[in-house]
């Protein structure tokens, strides 16, 4: 521990950072926490790493400041605390407490005042200093003594600054940054500076004349123009810089050395973490009591104990051949592997009940570390998996099946899935990690490594799949988790170790012709600019088009000109090179992200991408998937498009076969609706959009036009997702009361939508939860949230999982019964993809008859609706060129 020295932390700037850097975090309850678990995180992280020996963290108190009555306008533009971020300061000042870290605040001033006035203090008794902040106000703090670590990417990094990091970074020292805002001013804060003045130019002024106060007094020796831009501006220039300037001389009520920080109270951290749901953090703190005992201050931690669990190591023949009986008697086991894909199993643990024996579970851990009991331990461990008279439990079935597959074995009878059940039974949980969900339901902590530690994980599965099973059950989810969940964990596997063929050739010669392509834009964009600069920097491009160009600024970022593609999409008739630049970015995303990105995925051995499926990440239902992600290639651009062509069947003489569902969305919309209209339309094979056009614009079906059928695609697809008269409005290019007379019209024709959607939300409001119709369930704390926008995004979340979630439920219903058909009739066609509402085969040619019937059958009827499920299918030699069957 470094005893001199002192952290300091600004507790306003952090927790703003933290609540937009991480996603919505809920408790079960509904309390909203992710400000909370972020701050947290950085703390213990920050502490951890710098070991200081005194702490104090700094807040604002009020809005009003003496800078307020400096300036009536300052930060004037600051919008309002969020309404989801406000109930969690007192929830951090309660971690803070249980940390035994003072909270320092003080009327009139701001969190930076009280650190620039602890740190000044703490320099006069030699004491370092290092303050850790997201606002670049602090950097004037830096001196021989003091150093700011300033937060990146969010919270996820610090960046520090030291005296010659400063001037490297910003060309002027730490004491001149109140005369640089002088100068250009600070639009996050209101303060106005000179007008006129930019970065570059405060710079230079300050490196030759030190200061503000001296340019000012020497302005006549000037140039012209900056001459008449800052002699009107004078006070106005020393007033920004007095603002921007943070007072060192507080008065705070406290010595430096009454920071002395003696450590957390763990007990009342753990409980609190425990209260806040925060497991992993649990998880951290209870290892941190096993290193350090003697800091708990004598009070036993009793919310949750480090589990122990006696196990027998196995290492000889007769003993691993004894286990395969064993497990057979008991007709269940619960596994555990340790290892990689790359370096394979390390070790397993296996759990199981012998009959007639002690109720109590035995462990047994069998180990591959000699090549001779390695093999054998291997043997049995695939002689037991693969018995279809024994059960399997396993965490992260699909991982295991991954393991497993370099030696050639399998699991047969995977009877339980405890990550799959835990995910079902709450989706919006930050982790399905077994270590989690046994400190959840278990209220242990499971030993970091070794030996027991795969022993314990056997334990705690063999725990949990009983007690998860049963929560299943009361929450009428075993047909969605034992029909569905379960079996489809070794569809994705067999999916991922299949993979895709790639056309490697077809692959680099898209790579070459992006490539001219992007020279080409490039340069007609310099052409245009009249200069070179870099097209990928946010301020060069900013520069050129609303300065050096003068077109009209849309929106500012902090530190620059907004570029992203909503303001360029809005200027793209303002002038030739915007809709170039565009361009220019697709294409670079295209050949980065999707042609080069793609090639480096490719295994080198099979010549194929293997993507991995994420089955329980979405709160939906819907799968992703990632490296590749395979369901996010770019379709709009027919370049993007072209890129499914180096997608190819896996063998000479096979094909690509798609299939995929029809509008199976707004089908599921009408089958939970009701609605008499829109089921008529379906029953009849009718263009949906069509009759909706009809239907909403008062017209005949043969009147409808192209710009009719293409709002009223809008408009139907809208609905599902909970779209607003704005959002309409936008989407289709229309005023906002048009857009609110096409639902309204769409809403008169079709009355049971309207009917469905104030019911599922009223009966959320209910529940707290909406259900697909095989009962997925979606927690939703957004609707009891005091944020309005919180709301109404919780409602619209509300109309669109069931119907989403059903569709998601469907296909893999469809995917399970297509992949055990497939297998049962010994075909060689591999299901290769799920891309939402698609699936693609690699198929032999000879094979086309059989398999497109099946295919057609079980997704056509995988679940039986009001409205018939229709299925468009297609062939072709590459998953672009197919052509419909």
């Amino acid at each position: 521990m470094q005893e001199n020295t002192l952290l300091v932390l600004d507790g306003n700037s952090l927790a703003h950072r933290a609540f937009h850097a991480i996603p919505h975090l809920a408790t079960s309850q509904g309390l909203v926490t992710n400000a909370v678990y972020g701050f947290t995180n950085m703390l213990l992280k920050v502490i951890k790493e710098l070991q200081p020996g005194l702490v104090a963290v700094c807040f604002d108190m009020g809005r009003v400041t003496f800078r307020h009555e400096q300036y009536g306008e300052y930060k004037a533009h600051r919008p309002a605390t969020p309404d989801e971020l406000r109930p969690q300061f007192p929830l951090i000042k309660e971690v803070l407490a249980a940390m035994n870290i003072p909270v320092l605040e003080c009327e009139g001033y701001e969190a930076d005042d009280l650190i620039g006035t602890l740190v000044s203090r703490a320099e006069g008794e030699k004491i370092a200093s290092i303050i850790v902040t997201g606002d670049q106000d602090s950097l004037q703090l830096v001196s021989p003594l003091t150093r700011v670590l300033l937060t990146r990417k969010g919270i996820s990094e610090l960046e520090e600054y030291t005296e010659g990091r400063v001037w490297e970074r910003f060309g002027i020292t730490p004491a001149q940054f109140p005369d640089y805002k002088g100068l250009v001013g600070d639009t996050s804060d209101n303060i106005p500076g000179v007008p006129g003045i930019g970065p570059k130019t405060a710079r230079t002024l300050l490196k030759e004349y030190g200061s503000l106060e001296e340019i000012i007094s020497r302005v006549d020796e000037l140039p012209a123009r900056l001459r008449d831009k800052i002699r009107p501006y004078r006070e106005q220039a020393l007033l920004s810089k007095q603002l921007a300037t943070i007072e060192r001389k507080v008065p705070l009520e406290i010595d430096v050395g009454a920071l002395r920080w003696p450590g957390p109270d763990y007990n009342r951290l753990l409980a609190l973490f425990s209260r806040l749901e925060f497991k992993t953090l649990i998880r951290a703190i209870r290892q941190e009591l096993g290193q350090h005992e003697d800091e708990a201050g004598g009070h036993p931690v009793r919310e949750v104990e480090t589990y122990r669990v006696n196990f027998r190591h196995l290492t000889g023949k007769e003993e691993l051949c004894r286990l395969v009986e064993l497990s057979r008697q008991s007709g269940r086991v619960a596994v555990a592997l340790s290892g990689t894909r790359r370096e394979g199993i390390a070790a397993a643990a296996v759990a199981l009940k012998s009959p007639g024996e002690s109720p109590e579970l035995s462990v047994f851990y069998l180990g591959t570390e000699s090549p001779a009991g390695g093999q054998a331990a291997l043997e049995i461990l695939g002689d037991i998996l693969a018995d279809p008279g024994i059960e399997k439990l396993l965490h992260d079935g699909k991982s295991a099946l991954w393991l497993l597959h370099r030696y050639g074995l399998t699991i047969n009878n995977l009877a339980f899935d405890t990550m799959v059940a835990a995910y079902l039974l709450n989706p919006a949980a930050a982790s399905q990690e077994l270590a989690d969900l046994a400190l959840e339901h278990l209220k242990v902590v499971l030993p970091g490594r070794g030996e027991e530690a795969l022993a314990a994980r056997a334990d705690a599965i063999w725990r949990l799949s009983e007690l998860l099973a049963e929560k299943l059950r009361l929450a009428e989810m075993e047909r969605l988790y034992y029909e569905v969940e379960l079996p489809l964990v070794t569809v994705l596997a067999d999916m991922e170790m299949t993979g895709v063929a790639i056309n490697r050739q077809h692959l680099e010669e898209m790579s070459r012709e992006l490539e001219v392509k992007i020279a080409s834009l490039a340069e007609q964009i310099y052409q245009l600019a009249g200069e070179q600069f870099n097209i990928n920097s946010t301020r060069q491009l900013g520069h050129i088009l609303f300065e050096k160009l003068e077109l009209p600024v849309i929106k500012k970022t902090k530190t620059s000109y907004s570029t992203d593609a909503s303001v360029l999409e809005e200027l793209s008739g303002a002038h030739p090179i915007v809709p170039l630049v565009l361009e220019y970015r697709q294409l670079m995303k295209l050949k980065s992200t999707y042609v080069d990105g793609l090639a480096a995925l490719i295994n080198p051995e099979t010549g194929r991408v293997h993507t991995t499926f994420h089955q329980t990440v979405t709160a939906t239902g819907r799968l992703s998937s990632s490296d590749p992600n395979l369901q996010n290639i770019p379709i709009r651009l027919e370049e993007g498009r072209k890129i499914r062509k180096v997608f190819i069947p896996g063998r000479e003489g096979n094909l690509i076969l798609t299939a995929d569902y029809s509008q199976i969305e707004l089908r599921v919309l009408a089958h939970m609706a009701k609605d008499p209209n829109l089921l008529d339309a379906f029953r009849r094979g009718e263009d949906i959009h069509t009759r909706t056009a009809a239907e909403v614009f008062g017209v005949s079906v043969t009147e409808v036009t192209t710009d009719m059928r293409g709002r009223a695609k809008a408009v139907n697809f809208g609905i599902v997702y909970g779209i607003s008269d704005f959002g309409l409005a936008r989407d289709i290019n229309v005023s906002r009361q048009e857009a609110r007379q096409y639902i309204e019209s769409y809403f008169a024709r079709y009355a049971g939508v309207k009917a469905f959607i104030e019911r599922t939300i009223r009966e959320a409001r209910e529940k707290g939860y909406v259900t697909t119709l095989l009962n997925r369930r979606r927690y939703l704390p957004d609707l009891f949230s005091p944020n309005r926008s919180v709301r109404m995004f919780g409602e619209r979340t509300a109309i669109n999982t069931p119907i989403q979630g059903s569709a998601a439920d469907i296909i893999k219903l469809a995917m399970v019964r297509i992949h055990r058909e497939l297998k049962e009739r010994g075909l060689a066609t591999r299901m290769i993809l799920q891309v939402h509402d698609e699936l693609i085969f690699d198929m032999p040619a000879g094979e086309m008859a059989e398999v497109t019937e099946l295919v057609r059958r079980h997704m056509e009827n995988a679940l039986v609706l009001d409205v018939p499920l229709v299925v468009d299918m297609k062939l072709g030699p590459n998953w672009y060129e197919v052509k419909k069957i």
